[in-house]
């Protein structure tokens, strides 16, 4: 219970700092370009591999409270592109690059996909 609590409140707190970083960077870069998603996108994982790495290696007796609230929740809220990412991380440095190569297209070509079928299922409702 402690777990979903944890992930509850981290994942709050991370959605709701993807909308204030997103939102500076445009204000600072524009809208011509998806510049503030980008940059959660960058910054989320690079937080997933500095922390996945601080927490499992580093801090083990707060290892399972911590993942669940840093990189469940707080990460998850602010991007899952960062779960995408280490998971193929993971997956090259454990040799299976096949895998790897197949999360990536999968994902970026399915996901684009996926969000079209629902944007014209949208249109037509």
């Amino acid at each position: 219970m402690l777990n979903t609590l944890l992930i509850f409140l981290g994942a709050g707190l991370g959605g709701v700092s993807r909308y204030w970083i997103s939102n500076i960077t445009y204000s600072f870069l524009g809208r011509q370009f998806p510049c503030g998603t980008l940059v959660v996108n960058i910054s989320g994982c690079f937080l997933m591999g500095l922390l996945f790495v601080l927490i499992l290696e580093r801090f083990d007796g707060m290892g399972p409270q911590l993942r669940s609230l840093l990189l469940i929740g707080l990460l998850g809220g602010y991007t899952t592109f960062s779960s995408f990412s280490i998971e193929t991380l993971n997956l090259f440095e454990s040799g299976a690059y096949l895998s790897a190569a197949l999360n990536i297209l999968f994902s970026v070509i399915l996901c684009i996909a996926a969000t079209w079928l629902g944007v014209m299922g949208g249109r037509q409702l």
